[in-house]
Order: structure tokens, then C-alpha cells, then sequence
């Protein structure tokens, strides 16, 4: 089996995992295997489903729920290939390709590339107080106030969550995401 088709098959499995997940594709409806940032686009898209923003979160009822990539721009492409024809709680979704030290005014959802390790810290305090979805791919993650890390482990993409970021950002993290979560970090109820 090759190594995308293994990628492919877990995020399917976990997917499974999750009630609720329509239009995931089955290795008979590719006809490529999965890339790791296409698994990680297609998890960016389905934490959004088990993610609860406060309502203030969206101007208009049919406000775009926006996605913001931080220096990744190929990943952005691939995000938008992800997402295209599909909404986010009745929500449009749109991304954003972003640069270090943008703004991140309308954001619900922000990815953070490990090429954006030097100014991590920075980038993550840059959304504190705001009702925006922090998910990173760096082991530096976690520490500077990441609510989601991706990992790879035994060449599969899995994460990790950090639910008290999210929690001080007025985010409410759904517990069966939490339940398919590779670790639940700092959890102090």
C-alpha cells in the first residue's frame, strides 16, 4: 500500500469516527493519493464542523466563515481546491492567504506553517482575545498557545489539542473532536 493511500485511509477512519462527515472521498474516487497538505486541508475543513464560535463571530448570517493561512502559500491552494463548493455551518468559506505580522481582523479559523517558526509566538499572541481557531503543524506549537498541532506519526497526519487556548478565545471545542485528538494537552478540568 502505498504511503498517500495509508495517509488517506486514516483521515477516512477517523473521519469515520466522527457523526455527521458527508462527501468524504473513498480511495475508489481519487485518482491520486493523498498529499499531507491535502489531509491537513481536508481536517482544517472538518474542525470547523466540531468547533463552536460565539454568535458575535459573523456580521450577517451568510458572513463568509474565513480561513486565513499564515506564509504557506501552496498550502492555501490547496485549502481553497478543499473547500471549494463547500460551506461551514451555513457559512461560505473563504481563505486568505496572510503575511507575517497581517492582521487578523474577520478570521475564524488561522493555519500556521512551520515555516513561520521564528515569529510563532508572535503570530499566535497576535490572535489572543479573538474568537479564532489557532492550528499549527510545528512542535513548537503547542508551547506558544496553539490550539491544534498537526503531527506526523508513523507517516500518518494526526493532531494533538489544546483546549484551553481555545477556551480563553470564547471557542468551545466539541468533545468528539477531542475523542479522535492523537493527545487532549494541558486539560485542567
Amino acid at each position: 500500500m502505498r504511503q498517500g493511500t495509508r495517509h488517506l485511509l486514516t483521515a477516512i477512519a477517523l473521519w469515520a469516527c466522527l457523526p455527521g462527515i458527508a462527501q468524504t472521498p473513498t480511495p475508489s474516487q481519487t485518482d491520486t493519493p493523498a498529499t499531507e497538505n491535502q489531509i491537513k486541508a481536508a481536517y482544517l475543513y472538518k474542525f470547523g464542523g466540531y468547533v463552536e464560535w460565539p454568535a458575535q463571530s459573523f456580521d450577517k448570517a451568510d458572513s463568509a466563515f474565513v480561513i486565513g493561512v499564515v506564509a504557506a502559500d501552496s498550502f492555501a491552494e490547496v485549502l481553497e481546491q478543499t473547500i471549494t463548493g463547500r460551506s461551514m455551518n451555513g457559512h461560505p468559506i473563504s481563505v486568505r492567504k496572510l503575511r507575517h505580522g497581517e492582521g487578523f481582523t474577520g478570521m475564524h479559523m488561522v493555519f500556521i506553517s512551520h515555516t513561520e517558526n521564528a515569529a510563532l509566538n508572535e503570530t499566535i499572541a497576535g490572535v489572543k482575545g479573538q474568537a479564532v481557531l489557532t492550528v499549527t503543524d510545528s512542535e513548537r506549537g503547542p508551547n506558544a498557545g496553539s490550539m491544534i498541532n498537526f503531527v506526523l506519526e508513523d507517516n500518518k497526519v494526526r493532531f494533538d489539542i489544546a483546549p484551553n487556548p481555545a477556551e480563553q478565545n470564547k471557542l468551545k471545542i466539541s468533545a468528539r473532536l477531542l475523542s479522535v485528538a492523537r493527545k487532549v494537552l494541558g486539560r485542567t478540568s
